[in-house]
């Protein structure tokens, strides 16, 4: 395969995943919008939040319908949330930068596919849908934190079943390193749960301590500890600027901040902390 044709196969491959984030973002408002409110995100069909005009499907395509209607209902008039094309938008570019993280130029080529990247999706999808939400309700549904151990438990399979089938690969059991993941589902939720306790829950709260260790099941110990400090330090800077600027409460919804130590640290964990204990070998 030539440059230019690696090149546009490159391209091409990138167009496609953008274009799946766009769709499943757009499934992501809808669960934004009715989880909730426990309404049913697969019965009840789209619909105008202001006139209840059920839409068609000319006016579901993600991003596209949002800027051929300018922003506004076909029906009514009424404006359309901007959160529609931001968040499509946002799990997009999210898709694009974990299959680049992944997989780099190098997907179709000796080695192949790393399929992990799927697993990824579907947790940036996850700590979308679950910021936002807890933004607005400071709850984080439980469905959220089921979907992640999940996704932890998959991973998990994914290391242990070729070994138990390959037996002759000279490996032991030790070699597959899963210990780090489970480890990682104790190393912050047990602290705050402990903080929880003390506190009796004025210091964080339940769906966050729940966040913390399936998302340290599927990451590992290191990075989880390094995605709980990651959060806080985002937490701190953004919610102190909003209590100055906008005189945002001194309540503070920690998953969106979380969600973002965890995103950082799922994809670049490794670098970061390798970098810093760098300058311990100096």
């Amino acid at each position: 395969m030539t440059e230019t044709e690696t090149a546009i196969w490159s391209v091409m491959v990138y167009i496609m995943i953008a274009c799946y984030g766009l769709l499943v973002g757009s499934f992501l408002n809808v669960v934004i919008f009715r989880v909730p409110k426990e309404e049913s995100i697969t019965k009840t069909r789209s619909h105008c939040m202001s006139c209840g005009y059920q839409l068609a499907w000319y006016d579901l395509i993600p991003l596209f319908s949002w800027i051929a209607l300018k922003g506004k209902c076909r029906k009514c008039g009424q404006r359309i949330s901007l959160q529609y094309p931001l968040i499509e938008t946002l799990n997009a570019v999210f898709w694009v930068i974990v299959f680049y993280c992944f997989n780099g130029k190098t997907y179709f080529i000796n080695n192949g596919v790393n399929w992990k990247f799927l697993i990824y999706f579907a947790l940036s999808s996850i700590l979308i849908a679950l910021s936002v939400i807890d933004f607005r309700t400071f709850i984080i549904p439980p469905m959220f934190n089921y979907l992640i151990l999940g996704l932890g438990i998959i991973n998990l399979g994914l290391a242990i079943i070729p070994f138990m089938f390959n037996a002759d690969s000279g490996k032991t059991f030790t070699d597959l390193n899963i210990y780090t993941n489970i480890i990682g589902f104790f190393a912050v939720s047990v602290p705050l749960f402990i903080l929880y306790w003390i506190s009796k829950g004025r210091a964080i709260g339940g769906g966050d301590i729940k966040l913390m260790a399936v998302a340290g099941l599927l990451i590992g110990w290191k990075k989880i500890v390094l995605a709980f400090i990651i959060g806080c330090i985002v937490g701190s800077v953004i919610h102190i600027a909003r209590m100055k600027i906008s005189k945002a409460e001194h309540i503070l919804a920690m998953g969106p901040y979380l969600s973002v130590g965890i995103m950082v640290a799922a994809l670049w964990g490794e670098p970061i902390i390798n970098w810093y204990f760098g300058f311990f070998k100096k």
